[in-house]
């Protein structure tokens, strides 16, 4: 007798919908998005699609009806509730566009909870297209499997991050100076928590020195070589993970 396949299947397709979804819904997919499905995914009616609305979690739908800007699909079983996401936000400097989609895609896949981008004196860059980012992240999270997006805060100054850093949350400071090493930091400090790493070629003096004397910072090391912006904020956020957020095994 032939094996029952698994159900829903691993290779259908998945996205995030604005809409929130329900057990009998109707969701209309449209744009970019109906286009995936019906020319690169080639889905038929009957087909299965995994829904995610960053509020319910995961659901199963049925393909509907297809058309080439528009398909529409049945909300039917719901797989998963909304993942809880460790409460851990990036802080990276703003590099140039395609070391920064780097960024915004891998601390998606790692389960960032916030990113909060930063600019300092040294940055090439000064503001972020957030419809882009917005894209990159809802794609990294489809791709991983995500059922929560982290959220993407406006670019601030350095100085105005400082001055309005929340009092109850550690700010790790990936400090080029040296610091307690990331995984004992990370380890014993408990609580909400966040990573600022700087820009090509750093922070300045001033600016170390203002983190530095800031009462949440913490300054770390991240090893004995000098790492890109796009590799200290995606090396540290692993750490973190690994040592304070959901990498532990609990059982």
């Amino acid at each position: 007798m032939p094996a029952t396949p698994a159900w829903p299947p691993k290779s259908a397709p998945r996205l995030f919908v604005e809409d929130e979804l329900g057990s009998g819904r109707t969701v209309a997919v449209e744009g970019n998005q109906a286009n995936y499905l019906a020319r690169v995914m080639r889905v038929g009616e009957g087909d299965t699609v995994i829904l995610c609305d960053d509020l319910t979690g995961e659901w199963a739908t049925r393909v509907v009806q297809v058309d080439k800007r528009r398909v529409e699909l049945e909300v039917g079983q719901h797989l998963r509730p909304r993942e809880p996401v460790p409460d851990f936000w990036l802080c990276p400097a703003l590099l140039k566009k395609d070391r920064f989609d780097l960024v915004l895609e891998k601390a998606t896949e790692l389960g960032v909870a916030r990113i909060a981008p930063v600019v300092t004196r040294r940055c090439v860059a000064d503001k972020l297209n957030t419809e882009r980012a917005d894209t990159i992240v809802t794609e990294a999270a489809e791709q991983c499997a995500r059922t929560a997006l982290p959220e993407i805060a406006p670019v601030a100054k350095l100085d105005a991050l400082l001055r309005d850093w929340p009092q109850d949350r550690h700010l790790f400071f990936a400090d080029e100076d040296g610091g307690e090493p990331a995984a004992d930091a990370f380890c014993y400090g408990e609580g909400p928590a966040a990573l600022l790493v700087g820009p090509e070629g750093g922070f300045d003096d001033a600016e170390r020195a203002a983190i530095r004397a800031h009462p949440a910072s913490v300054a770390i090391s991240l090893g004995p070589r000098i790492l890109r912006g796009e590799t200290a904020a995606i090396a540290g956020t692993a750490v973190w993970m690994a040592e304070a957020g959901d990498w532990l095994d609990e059982e």
